[in-house]
């Protein structure tokens, strides 16, 4: 897919699959980062409320330790020690008395906080708790079978109270939990008292009721989202399928081919590794369809796409590209085993069908590893399967005029071949402005007299970019892009121009026949162009005869004959060019109002021992005559033919025995010199 489509298809496969997976992880994380946070935020105002009921007690020792310090009695010293075990830290945090055994790990405070009753000393410390060396030996959890899912937890809650705290080895409603609770003195000095924190099961209870209700809401969450996912995941796939299906064959279009090709192409495996685009046709399906119907041709397509597939390896692909052609895109080590692999599957598809066989044409572009400047071979980094699939078709195209199977390869040739195409299509509007386009002028002769009776027109291209350029390199390639009825128009005028011309400089004009390509004749007011471009020129109708080549009395004959009518009704006179250069028919000649007949060169050249060539030459001249017909033999080169015609009645002959195609300056030479003759009959 280069193009638009594909980048927007590459894009919402990205965003609906890249989107959804980033909120699952997204939503994971911070669901699981507030649970940990609500859990031990819970627990850490739960010690807090404990502790503080604790704080009278610690602070009211530390009022007692003031008194002993300050001197009072060993009575208040006693009392203080009945309370339970303490010790005094100074400012560099060293014990300078204790009572009682210390227990207290003094490494890190679990929490330090400051009631709301409480005013900061002057050191700005609160309450700071420490563990007790005995709290590691009351863990809450002391069982080691966990459920390792919610479920599990569920069925354990679901047991009763009595289960859960036998699972928490909880006995009775309290837990109590040593701690040491740190109240700030005055010169700096820690008062550090034993204390015990009372835990109810009921706290704990809620807590992880709560917990887990809170991790049965994330849970679903997720669960939701997985589905999203799935279901998202699933209508991707879907839309993938029918983003790349084809309509015809049920298998995969040319989206497909060329996206799936792209990325075997761009593999870092697949880098030193040779490729062939093939472009495959099959030959007359239109026809086929004609004499058959849609749908058959439709099942014909599907086997062909069926065929293909099966002959396919691994790293090979194929689709339906458009209409009748299939893009096939094979690996091959070597150019012979790739040849024979592409016969077997012709082979192969011209048997699809019992009754019918099946003609294919094949047009291939070989994709060889990519290199760089030093010639070292590197993975592909751009990989043009419209432009692979188009060199294919370009090289298929030579075929197009053979009805037979056949295989062509892309080359530096076809290349040329293109680029000059290109060019000419550039430069044809400029080179018709630019009067480049040279009239040239064959005559024709009477073989019997050796007089000038006609001539024919004939375009040659004098560009000053490429010099001179024959009508093979060009012509065909206007009657492909249209061009040629613009050419058409400016052959006619300029014709008549020189017609008008030469009559007025006192010349005795001969007809001059311009050719009239079969495009023109889908313009319902051709005969009306043709006549009025003749008469702003000011030459007679009579003068100018219309060439209307063979192949185009196979369009639209009805349009046909209508316009020749018109022009024979504006005094023009109109020839068939080519008879016999393809499929004649006599039905042409007997439907078509035509007054001349152009016998084709191929008639005199290569006869047989038995003359069957002469034969037909001779059947048509007699032909043409009982029509009231004029006849004009083109090609003819020795005088050996010019003689035959002469004797079977031909009333001119167009060919190099006579004279070749001349510019306008010599055929007015031969126009005023028509009546002079030499020995041999020989125009001078």
């Amino acid at each position: 897919m280069s193009g638009r489509r594909e980048s927007q298809f590459r894009k919402l496969k990205k965003k609906r699959i890249g989107l959804s997976l980033f909120m699952i992880i997204f939503v994971t994380i911070i669901a699981h980062l507030l649970l940990a946070g609500f859990v031990v935020t819970f627990f850490y105002h739960l010690l807090i409320q404990k502790v503080e009921g604790e704080y009278e007690h610690v602070g009211h020792m530390a009022r007692l330790y003031e008194n002993v310090s300050d001197g009072s009695e060993s009575r208040v010293k006693a009392l203080l020690d009945e309370e339970g075990p303490y010790f005094v830290l100074d400012a560099s945090g060293t014990v300078i008395d204790s009572h009682g055994e210390n227990t207290c790990l003094l490494a890190e405070p679990v929490t330090a906080i400051l009631p709301d009753d409480v005013e900061e000393n002057d050191t700005g410390d609160g309450i700071r708790i420490y563990p007790d060396r005995e709290m590691h030996e009351l863990s809450i959890i002391q069982n080691e079978s966990m459920p390792d899912s919610i479920a599990g937890w569920l069925k354990l809650f679901s047991k009763g109270e009595a289960a859960v705290k036998e699972f928490f080895s909880w006995e009775g409603d309290t837990k109590e939990i040593p701690l040491w609770v740190s109240v700030p003195m005055t010169r700096s000095r820690q008062f550090v008292g034993k204390t015990t924190a009372r835990l109810y099961f009921s706290d704990i209870k809620n807590l992880i009721i709560f917990a887990v209700f809170i991790a049965i809401m994330i849970f679903l969450v997720l669960v939701i989202m997985i589905i999203n996912v799935i279901n998202n995941f699933r209508h991707q796939r879907k839309l993938t399928e029918v983003f790349f299906a084809d309509d015809l064959t049920g298998a995969k279009n040319r989206m497909w081919l060329n996206f799936k090709g792209e990325q075997l192409l761009k593999k870092r495996k697949n880098t030193g590794k040779r490729f062939a685009m093939l472009s495959i046709v099959f030959v007359n399906y239109r026809n086929f369809c004609v004499c058959h119907s849609v749908s058959e041709g439709e099942e014909v397509l599907n086997r062909i796409s069926t065929t293909i597939a099966e002959g396919l390896r691994k790293q090979e692909i194929c689709a339906h590209y458009a209409s009748a052609s299939f893009g096939v895109l094979l690996q091959y080590n070597a150019k012979p085993d790739l040849q024979a692999r592409i016969e077997k599957m012709i082979a192969a598809l011209e048997k699809i069908d019992e009754v019918h066989k099946f003609s294919f044409h094949v047009g291939v572009d070989l994709i060889e590893p990519c290199v760089d400047e030093n010639g070292k071979i590197v993975r592909r980094r751009e990989a043009d399967m419209e432009k692979f699939y188009n060199n294919a078709s370009a090289a298929r195209a030579t075929l197009s005029d053979g009805e037979e199977s056949g295989i062509v390869y892309f080359d530096d040739k076809l290349v040329e071949e293109q680029r000059w195409i290109d060019t000419v299509r550039e430069r044809q509007e400029g080179a018709l402005a630019n009067g480049e386009f040279i009239v040239y002028y064959q005559p024709k002769y009477d073989p019997a007299t050796k007089t000038l009776r006609g001539a024919e027109a004939l375009v040659r291209w004098d560009s000053g970019e490429f010099g001179f350029i024959s009508p093979g390199r060009f012509i065909p390639i206007f009657e492909k892009n249209g061009f040629i009825t613009k050419l058409d128009h400016y052959m006619i005028e300029h014709v008549a121009k020189d017609q008008k011309a030469w009559l007025d400089a006192g010349y005795s004009c001969v007809p001059v026949s311009v050719n009239v390509s079969r495009a023109h004749f889908i313009e319902d007011d051709l005969a009306e162009q043709i006549r009025d471009i003749v008469d702003r020129a000011g030459a007679p109708h009579e003068l100018i005869e219309l060439e209307v080549t063979e192949s185009a009395f196979f369009d639209d004959k009805k349009a046909m004959i209508n316009t020749i009518n018109r022009l024979k009704g504006y005094g023009f006179s109109v020839s068939m060019d080519d008879f016999g250069s393809g499929y004649s028919s006599l039905n042409s000649l007997k439907d078509m109002p035509l007054d001349v007949l152009k016998l084709d060169a191929e008639f005199f050249r290569g006869d047989g021992e038995e003359g069957r060539g002469r034969i037909v030459v001779e059947e048509a001249v007699n032909l043409a005559k009982k029509l009231n017909m004029h006849t004009v033999a083109e090609g003819v080169e020795i005088k050996e033919q010019v003689d035959f015609l002469a004797s079977l009645g031909c009333d001119m002959i167009q060919g190099f025995y006579f004279a070749k195609p001349m510019p306008a300056e010599d055929y007015m030479k031969r126009m005023d010199q028509k009546n002079n003759s030499n020995d041999d009959g020989m125009v001078l």
